[in-house]
């Protein structure tokens, strides 16, 4: 069975190759993107990619032996997944790894929000002890609105009861540690603070849009999940502030009521050593002809549950 990583590093070649060691398996390593290397056809059976390959029908066409497709993330949109499963491809994710990072990181970017400390800190080093004009508001007491109760939702919420938030959750289920509704409406009317903590699907596209944030009572939007589940209208036009880790175009982070970083709230010690072992669980299930454990089910294929490798 031939194998092929891409957007790799060397910790993780390294971590790689002693896992595999006793696996009757090729492998490959490349830095660079799948689609950068995939140019003609390859007779890989499985390929492991990030964020930045673009699994497409074309490049598919590419791997007429391709059985299994692992994504060393949470988020897939970069995957045609239907397209995957019309030719009875295996995909699988991460997920479950990034829910301290991201919660974490969604936490610091409100309190950046509320408190200015960014602007703060450079005054200082300029030597600029002004701060009267940096006046805050506090976390405790206030309603924060939360889109999704994954594992980063999860998380989330566990730092919100922290500080003493009140939470309300837009989600399909019940959960009996936190309210949920499924109703979005009333998550946006309620909420002071409203965080993103869903996956980007054709459902969660544009959620939140021109028509909606107007219902919106709260004037902060942390969003650290995938820029397109907010309109761009929202991101040119919202009255408040929104703090992102990613956006739909980088030129909106001139903007004054933009605090943007780079796509980097996963990005922690921990993070990347549980997005190492996850992968390698599910690779390790495909290799014993088990279906990965985080494998991505799609009513495309119908029969997936019935499924063996082959």
């Amino acid at each position: 069975m031939k194998i092929a990583f891409f957007e790799v590093k060397e910790e993780e070649i390294e971590f790689l190759k002693k896992a595999l060691k006793n696996f009757n398996v090729k492998v490959e390593f490349f830095k660079e993107t799948a689609n950068e290397i995939i140019k003609e056809k390859k007779d890989y059976d499985v390929i492991s990619i990030f964020i930045y390959s673009k699994i497409d029908k074309n490049l598919l066409d590419k791997l007429p032996n391709i059985k299994y497709i692992q994504t060393r993330s949470a988020g897939y949109d970069h995957i045609d997944i239907v397209e995957c499963y019309k030719r009875e491809i295996f995909v699988s994710n991460a997920k479950g790894y990034a829910g301290p990072a991201v919660g974490e990181f969604a936490f610091g970017l409100l309190l950046e929000a509320l408190r200015k400390i960014y602007i703060a800190i450079n005054r200082v080093k300029q030597g600029d002890l002004n701060y009267k004009d940096l006046k805050g508001m506090e976390i405790e007491g206030k309603t924060i609105g939360l889109l999704g109760v994954g594992t980063i939702g999860t998380q989330i919420v566990k730092i919100a009861n922290g500080f003493g938030a009140n939470i309300i959750a837009y989600a399909r289920h019940n959960k009996d540690f936190v309210k949920t509704t499924p109703v979005l409406d009333e998550v946006l009317e309620m909420s002071d603070f409203l965080f993103i903590a869903l996956p980007l699907t054709p459902q969660t596209a544009n959620l939140i849009n021109s028509k909606n944030i107007n219902r919106f009572k709260g004037e902060i939007i942390i969003n650290p999940a995938r820029a397109e589940i907010l309109s761009k209208n929202v991101y040119e036009n919202f009255g408040g502030i929104i703090a992102a880790d990613v956006l739909p175009d980088w030129n909106l982070a001139k903007k004054e009521n933009i605090i943007a970083t780079p796509h980097m709230a996963y990005y922690t010690f921990e993070a990347l050593r549980r997005i190492d072992q996850i992968s390698l669980d599910n690779l390790i299930d495909f290799l014993n002809k088990k279906v990965p454990r985080f494998c991505l089910k799609n009513e495309c294929y119908k029969n997936y549950n019935n499924c063996t490798i082959k």
